[in-house]
């Protein structure tokens, strides 16, 4: 299963509901079959323009990262399903680069 991140903006909330959308976020992956390996929180801050999603306009929103392994085809659903939920301002899915070799650069013979 590749790797994959997902970085989350959530709306500005109390610290009780944020907790409750990113269990809800991370129950999500694993209903679908996806190994969370970690969760990282960057903060609340501005924005950096006014958003608008579900009838609302967000200026300032939660940051996280959550790491996961997945496979692809769950990667659609996910999205609909985030894409749905009234406290995601904003999600994104990006694939993780594995690790080159060491050692052989440019197949050049040392």
């Amino acid at each position: 299963m590749p790797r994959y991140e997902l970085a989350l903006i959530l709306k500005a909330m109390q610290r009780p509901e944020t907790a409750a959308a990113l269990r809800r976020t991370v129950e999500t992956l694993v209903e679908r079959g996806a190994v969370v390996r970690g969760l990282e929180n960057l903060g609340e801050r501005l924005l950096p323009y006014k958003m608008n999603k579900h009838n609302q306009r967000h200026s300032r929103g939660a940051y996280f990262l959550i790491d996961f392994y997945a496979a692809p085809s769950i990667l659609t659903g996910l999205m609909n399903h985030l894409h749905r939920d009234v406290d995601v301002v904003r999600p994104a899915v990006l694939k993780k680069d594995t690790p080159s070799p060491r050692g052989s650069c440019c197949g050049l013979q040392q």
